[in-house]
């Protein structure tokens, strides 16, 4: 059972006990994460002005921020961050199909200005941690009990895999995008 990894982390806030704020491309996905997946608030960024969205769902500032998206999105949450806030950063999806270099405002200001920690990373540097089985047991345990909830939009054919693809880069899918050959 693949999932959309900001609906995966979202859901393992929630499961943590935090208040959980996410951020979409519609409002059939933001209603999504709202009345499907627990998130206490939504922002679509497709209607919304990301910082003025963020401070009224998150009205007492951002602790954490999971980032795989980039761009203004991720300069709208920064600027919503908590003293001592952290960052998490797995992707930058904004540029990905960006054909010249965007020029972003400078993110050290905001960074010094609220002592924020940001890392990157990947996913697999937990299997060379030995923690790789523990997440795998913690999620299987999850899914199972049906604290962990998905969705899937599917394409079938494999001759379909260029388009769907495209369409998971636009957003056009809600969840994971899967291709059946």
């Amino acid at each position: 059972m693949p999932l959309q990894v900001g609906t995966l982390v979202g859901q393992i806030a929630k499961l943590q006990g935090c208040r959980v704020v996410g951020i979409a491309g519609g409002e059939e996905k933001c209603e999504h994460l709202v009345k499907e997946l627990g998130f206490d608030a939504a922002v679509d960024y497709k209607k919304k002005n990301i910082l003025t969205a963020v401070r009224r769902a998150a009205p007492a500032g951002v602790d954490c921020y999971f980032d795989n998206v980039g761009g203004n999105i991720s300069n709208g949450v920064m600027m919503n961050m908590n003293m001592y806030g952290r960052i998490a950063v797995c992707g930058a999806i904004t540029g990905y199909n960006d054909t010249k270099p965007v020029l972003y405002p400078a993110l050290q200001p905001t960074m010094v200005a609220f002592q924020l920690k940001m890392e990157g990373f990947f996913v697999w540097r937990w299997m060379h941690m030995g923690r790789w089985e523990e997440g795998l047991n913690q999620m299987t345990r999850w899914v199972e009990e049906g604290k962990i909830k998905n969705r899937e939009t599917v394409v079938e054919g494999f001759e379909n895999l260029p388009a769907a693809f495209i369409g998971m880069l636009e957003g056009k899918n809600t969840g994971k995008m899967i291709v059946k050959a």
